[in-house]
């Protein structure tokens, strides 16, 4: 497909309605990375300046689809973040001008913007935040709270965005480490669940404790160890940061997946260094990051403070992902991986080459036979009646108190950039069951919580999960298919849950909510195995990427 202008570090999203949107990039360049002397096309990448660019793609199922250019933003956007808000629109936030290691502020950009375009009121609007990070502020970290507000971070600094009133309020500063670009942290919306009541729980992984006056590529940066501390946030509740688990090692540019089980993989990175490449002396062939981190790890929210990393069962890649690297979750549960280029262009002549091979991460789940529900949705509303999804007994693995832990959920894995993926979140839907005596079981599942600031309108994936496993993931819509205000109804209740034993029935909960609340208590810590598979088939689907497993070979 034809991206049409330079969308080198631009940031992207998916609108309520379905449509993809990727916002900003760099100029027009020619070999090297080198400025072109015309910025309307031509030279070897026929790449016109894609500094305001808004290209937006509706998916097709025939092939025939492909990027379109529409009006541009008000300022020039390199390294900006983009957010879907609960009417479907999207936030645009940051970036700088002209691009490079770090921002400044001779290009700085500290504003932000909506598309589409307010009429009443289209212009930028200044951010006090954006103003007071550099030079490490680019890529903010920027997520839509239940509340409706945004949280942004970015180097040291976190702010609390009402932008319906477009008003900021300064909240404390980050601990430990830098987390956004260079630093790049793994960083994670925890899932949202009926036992948490849908609150907002973010995590931050890694990164680097870079001080202001020490991002410049003058000093030694590869070799300086990454950090490996933790920390989360749940703003709605506090604002201070809290201490989590540390990473088992420290590392910088790991990105964070969050699987269909409840689990978030990190994988990716370095244990040395940041993101970011350059022709000093310092730099490993251009890399400012060394040491490879191969090694992924999973993260468990339901295990014991001490517990929550582990490897149980896990294998090391055999590819350096640095600079440049991304990953994302599939429909079939597993995770794609592309993606490192710590170069100014195509460079197969250093320790870390252009790399154009993939890879797919397989959780311990596809050892197992996959959950085959019948009775899913294609839409799903914010409130309203509930629906029935029938399990068979070998989805439940013929032990009916596998209905105790049953899950519902709906993942949306976002848009993978730079080892971040933005607009990534999961929700649990609230579900009682009816067990039959032949082993068979009802699930009564509750559609989305009446407030769509919890989960953003727009394509998603959902998923059953018996004991673990996750059937194949099937994409729906969630909310109206339109941009715009969201219709919510109050939501129905549930059946009690009961199970029947030879034709005798007994109540095995007393409410939807004890339903909700014991399905997230009796998640157990799960062993992950992992097969990294390299592939060239590829089939694209309408929401991801499908990975065609006929050819596992080298592209």
């Amino acid at each position: 497909m034809d991206i049409v202008t330079n969308s080198f570090c631009a940031g992207g999203n998916v609108l309520g309605n379905g449509t993809w949107i990727n916002v900003g990039g760099n100029q027009g360049v020619t070999y090297g990375g080198i400025t072109s002397k015309t910025q309307n096309g031509g030279g070897p990448y026929d790449d016109p300046d894609g500094g305001q660019s808004v290209r937006l793609l509706d998916p097709c199922d025939d092939g025939n689809c492909d990027w379109r250019l529409v009006a541009p933003t008000t300022t020039r956007r390199w390294y900006p973040t983009l957010e879907t808000l609960e009417d479907g629109s999207v936030i645009v936030i940051g970036g700088c001008e002209w691009g490079g290691f770090v921002n400044s502020a001779q290009q700085n950009n500290p504003t932000y913007e909506f598309f589409p375009l307010p009429k009443d009121n289209p212009d930028p609007i200044q951010s006090p935040m954006l103003s007071n990070t550099l030079p490490a502020n680019l890529f903010p970290l920027t997520w839509l709270l239940p509340s409706g507000k945004v949280i942004m971070q970015a180097n040291w600094g976190t702010a609390m965005l009402d932008y319906k009133n477009r008003k900021e309020y300064k909240l404390p500063d980050m601990i430990h480490a830098v987390r956004t670009y260079p630093a790049s942290a793994g960083t994670a919306m925890l899932p949202l669940t009926p036992a948490n009541n849908w609150t907002a729980t973010i995590m931050f992984c890694g990164g680097s404790n870079l001080q202001d006056d020490q991002w410049k590529p003058n000093w030694n940066i590869p070799a300086y160890a990454a950090s490996k501390s933790c920390v989360s946030i749940t703003p709605d509740v506090s604002t201070n940061y809290v201490e989590e688990d540390d990473l088992p090692e420290g590392r910088s540019m790991g990105n964070m997946i969050l699987l269909p089980n409840g689990k978030i993989l990190m994988l990716n990175g370095a244990a040395t260094g940041v993101a970011g490449y350059g022709n000093e002396s310092m730099a490993i062939g251009q890399s400012y990051a060394d040491n490879p981190v191969l090694m992924p790890v999973v993260y468990d929210p339901s295990a014991p403070k001490g517990q929550k990393w582990n490897r149980d069962g896990l294998s090391a890649s055999k590819i350096p992902r640095m600079y440049h690297s991304s990953a994302v979750l599939l429909p079939d549960g597993s995770v794609f991986v592309s993606g490192s280029n710590p170069n100014a262009d195509y460079n197969t002549n250093v320790k870390f080459a252009t790399e154009y091979r993939v890879e797919r991460f397989y959780p311990s789940y596809f050892n197992k036979r996959r959950p085959q529900p019948e009775g899913l949705l294609t839409q799903y509303a914010y409130g309203g009646p509930y629906f029935n999804v029938t399990l068979s007994k070998d989805d439940l693995f013929g032990n009916s108190d596998n209905l105790n832990n049953t899950e519902v959920v709906i993942v949306r894995p976002g848009f993978s950039t730079h080892a971040m993926n933005m607009g990534q979140r999961m929700i649990q839907l609230e579900n009682s069951y009816t067990g039959n005596s032949d082993g068979t079981a009802v699930l009564h599942v509750s559609q989305l919580p009446p407030n769509p600031a919890i989960f953003a309108p727009g394509p998603a994936l959902i998923f059953v999960v018996v004991d673990g496993v996750p059937s194949i993931g099937i994409q729906v819509m969630i909310g109206s298919g339109q941009l715009g205000p969201q219709p919510t109804l109050a939501i129905a209740a549930l059946p009690a849950s009961a199970t029947a034993t030879t034709g005798n029935s007994h109540s095995t909960a007393g409410d939807a909510g004890d339903a909700g609340s014991r399905s997230q208590a009796s998640s157990a810590l799960r062993t992950l195995s992992v097969g990294f598979d390299s592939l060239a088939q590829v089939v694209l689907l309408p929401f991801l990427a499908a990975w065609s497993m006929v050819s596992l070979a080298i592209l």
